[in-house]
């Protein structure tokens, strides 16, 4: 056995017998602490502010000093018309023909019938408020490449890309116009139908929308069938597909002051516990005269 042992031996060695961690082994991290700058009391002023300042009065938002009489406000005043008709325009929440496509692989639609703005909204994946001046459902080309379903499809407005999707997969697409009340009766049926109310009729378009609803290339519900017809097959000489109109004659459709399918317009009343439309008899001139 040597007497004398290698270095890397008695290291080895001193290192079996010593502990794992001991507290003079402890050290931090390099980059833990931060040498901080040495302040004396007579220099102490990090973070102190001049108190007057701070409790002073300030100028008002967009005061440029220098120039009292001339403010930022009344140098640019702005338009005074800016937004000034925001309470008139009208909203259309948009949807995609890729969404569209989503909620009928889903279940959410049934392709033999009408979807309108009420099977829409019926999903709860599509919300429309007429209280914040919403007038309906806005149809969006994205997804118009796989877009693959035959449907009977009613918006408010649609662009030409859309349209062009939707006649390409051997559907229908209308662009309709709901006034205010009938919103309110369509976006929500069952409240409507709960409330007693009759079912309003659908009032006109307004002027500046009257264009719109009568032009046969935006699908209007107002627009001649023949115009129609003929801007159908126009648009598809245009994109490259063929238009079969014997398959499109089999859609339903609703009439100008119509809002649900099925169910005529005016004085009726939806009765849910029978599943039927009454309409409440007229009170002849006599019996009001003498109540």
């Amino acid at each position: 056995m040597k007497s004398l042992r290698s270095s890397s031996e008695q290291a080895l060695k001193y290192v079996e017998k010593a502990s794992r961690i001991r507290m003079q082994d402890l050290r931090d991290n390099p980059g833990a602490r931060v040498q901080g700058r040495v302040l004396r009391s007579s220099m102490n002023q990090a973070g102190h502010t001049i108190g007057e300042l701070e409790r002073a009065a300030k100028p008002p938002l967009g005061w440029i000093w220098g120039d009292f009489f001339r403010p930022w406000h009344r140098m640019f005043p702005g338009d005074k018309h800016f937004n000034g008709d925001i309470n008139l325009r009208r909203e259309y929440p948009p949807i995609s023909l890729l969404e569209l496509q989503r909620l009928i692989d889903l279940g959410y639609l049934d392709t033999s019938c009408l979807i309108d703005l009420s099977a829409l909204c019926n999903t709860k994946k599509f919300h429309c408020n007429p209280s914040q001046r919403q007038f309906g459902v806005q149809l969006t080309d994205e997804g118009a490449d796989i877009f693959k379903s035959r449907i009977n499809l009613e918006v408010q407005w649609a662009s030409a890309t859309a349209i062009a999707a939707i006649e390409k997969a051997g559907g229908r697409v209308r662009t309709a116009y709901y006034d205010l009340q009938s919103l309110r009766a369509a976006v929500d049926p069952k409240k409507w139908f709960l409330s007693g109310q009759p079912i309003p009729a659908r009032k006109a378009p307004p002027q500046q929308l009257v264009s719109y609803y009568r032009n046969a290339a935006n699908r209007g519900y107002l627009a001649e069938p023949t115009a129609i017809a003929e801007s159908e097959q126009r648009l598809a000489e245009l994109v490259g597909y063929e238009r079969n109109f014997t398959a499109t004659e089999e859609f339903e459709e609703k009439t100008h002051d119509q809002v649900f399918l099925g169910i005529p317009s005016g004085p009726w009343l939806a009765l849910l516990t029978r599943k039927s439309s009454t309409r409440p008899p007229r009170l002849s001139r006599s019996t009001t005269s003498n109540s």
